[in-house]
Order: C-alpha cells, then structure tokens, then sequence
C-alpha cells in the first residue's frame, strides 16, 4: 500500500523544503515526479530546483527538456510517471484519485495558509475513505520533521 505522508509546512516555506526532500530521494537511488497546478508552476519549480542552492545540483527534468526516462526528477502539469518514479510530491493542493504505483506521496501544504490547511484536511480524509493510513509531520522549530501521533 502507499504511503501518504502530509507535510505542515510553518517554519520552513516549500521553496526550502522541497530541494531537500529531493535531495534525500535521490541519495536513497530513487525518482520523483512532482505533480503541479499549471504549466507556470512547472517553470518556477524548475528555476528553483536550478538555483536553490549554488553548491549543489539536483538533476531534474520537464516536458520541455524531453527525455523523461532519464529524468531522476520529473516535474509536470499532468498526471504522469514517465521516468518510473517510486516518489510522487503533490504541491498546490493537488489530490489524485489513484495513488497506487507509488512507494510513497508526499503532500506539502502551507501551514500559514487557512485555505490550504483546510484542502489539506479534505484531502486526509478522502485518502483515509480510500483505505489509505496518511501520515502527518510537523516541523519544529529547528526545521526537524517529526510524525505527529
């Protein structure tokens, strides 16, 4: 079964998280495809991922670079996995129906957003009426992510 993992972001903002999540997806020798709202959406994250942080490189790919099988990151507008991803991230309050072929989700939402905690929460308990088990992780103050019972 996959696993859904909610991710509060309140201390850290998406533009600095995500990189890291990345980072720690491909030390572990897997892919990702990161799902999001707009062809807009596509751009900003793939200009982050370029330049988020000068001493590193998170290889990354989109539509408009090709070679999407050869892409240990995917970012995309549409609901697909063309590089074999085992790690798909949900940004924007996107919610998918079927979430199966994945080892694991991981849905990041602003914390300091009223409307976004409250898609978040819709979007835990449509997982939780599909039979999925979501989990949810705080940030503390020192940017450690704990799972909250």
């Amino acid at each position: 079964m996959t696993d859904i993992s909610f991710y509060h972001l309140t201390i850290r903002s998406l533009e600095n998280v995500l990189p890291k999540l990345l980072e720690k997806t491909l030390e572990a020798g897997d892919r990702a495809v990161i799902f999001v709202s707009s062809e807009e959406r596509v751009k900003e994250l793939d200009d982050l991922l370029w330049t988020f942080d000068p001493k590193s490189w998170l290889p990354h790919g989109t539509s408009k670079d090709g070679y999407a099988a050869e892409q240990p990151v995917w970012i995309t507008c549409e609901n697909d996995n063309p590089n074999n991803a085992s790690y798909l991230f949900l940004i924007d309050g996107i919610r998918l129906e079927q979430i199966d072929g994945y080892k694991r989700v991981f849905d990041l939402f602003d914390g300091h957003d009223e409307n976004a905690v409250n898609d978040a929460r819709t979007r835990w308990k449509f997982y939780k009426e599909k039979g999925v088990r979501p989990t949810y992780w705080q940030e503390d103050k020192n940017g450690k992510w704990s799972r909250a019972q």
